[in-house]
């Protein structure tokens, strides 16, 4: 199938496009990577009346550590992430979850920003953001601000963004030397939105007891989820089996997930909690002193 008829702008300045979106409102959609929008159009499942192309918008495509953070442009493709080798050293768990996204041919042109934005409850980097405790930077016409994850994604494909306003950066920030990390998720084939993933980071100190904690949940819901019994289940507390079951039967209960052609919501809790267990035991192994 076709994109129903639209009108498209290439601005070269973020106010540019800024102002595109005041004068259009809530009928334009940004194009950043396309690998989600440009398939949703082609079978009419988004209609909008504007395209705002931000792919000649300059400086938006960058990879720097500022702050104790990695602040990564909202128009850099995902595979750069693989390529840096900052990623791969110092943020191991968004390296490991960026590979898992689609194809090689996907994260060639799909971007950070894009993914974040997009809100697909399924998607990977929204549930590493909320692990890693992150936040985005949002301008429009009345400026710019900042805004924690976990205040971000609303419901399906729904963020707090407003309709003038471009999510332009995204900052992961740095954990301690040491941290342990894992991203498990389960698909039907290789490169298939998963029907469960699960994001871990964890911190020890020198008596392995846990000291800092999160886990977060993708294809369980509405948006990502961030697994609230985690940190006073283990946090002070030697990692032991008894422990883990507990976080990933904890995962298991908070989660609403939904039943589709994929899976049941049945599978995907008990998926949950296997992924959860498995993904923290494999950080906990992954820590060092």
């Amino acid at each position: 199938m076709k994109p129903a008829p639209f009108t498209y702008a290439a601005p070269s300045t973020i106010d540019e496009a800024i102002a595109l979106l005041v004068a259009y409102g809530d009928t334009a959609k940004l194009l950043a990577g396309g690998q989600s929008l440009m398939p949703m159009m082609n079978l009419r499942l988004a209609r909008p009346q504007y395209i705002v192309d931000l792919n000649r918008v300059a400086g938006l495509d960058y990879i720097q550590e500022h702050d104790g953070a990695l602040v990564v442009g909202a128009m850099t493709r995902q595979r750069s992430l693989e390529r840096v080798p900052t990623v791969r050293r110092h943020y191991p768990l968004l390296y490991e979850a960026t590979a898992l996204i689609g194809h090689v041919a996907i994260r060639n042109r799909g971007t950070v920003g894009g993914s974040i934005a997009h809100a697909d409850p399924a998607a990977e980097l929204p549930a590493v953001l909320l692990v890693y405790g992150g936040s985005v930077q949002i301008q429009g016409p009345r400026g710019t601000r900042q805004m924690a994850a976990d205040q971000l994604f609303r419901t399906y494909l729904t963020t707090a963004l407003e309709p003038d306003e471009i999510l332009t950066a995204v900052h992961f920030p740095r954990w301690p030397a040491g941290t342990g990390w894992c991203f498990l998720e389960e698909s039907r084939r290789h490169g298939d939105f998963a029907m469960v993933g699960v994001a871990v980071l964890l911190t020890l100190d020198a008596a392995r007891r846990c000291t800092h904690v999160a886990v977060a949940l993708c294809g369980v819901g509405d948006r990502p989820h961030k697994v609230a019994a985690a940190p006073s289940l283990l946090l002070g507390h030697p990692l032991e089996e008894a422990r883990l079951r507990d976080v990933a039967d904890a995962a298991a209960s908070e989660i609403e997930p939904d039943s589709d052609l994929h899976a049941s919501a049945e599978f995907r809790r008990h998926l949950s909690a296997v992924l959860t267990q498995r993904a923290l035991r494999r950080a906990a192994a992954r820590t060092t002193p």
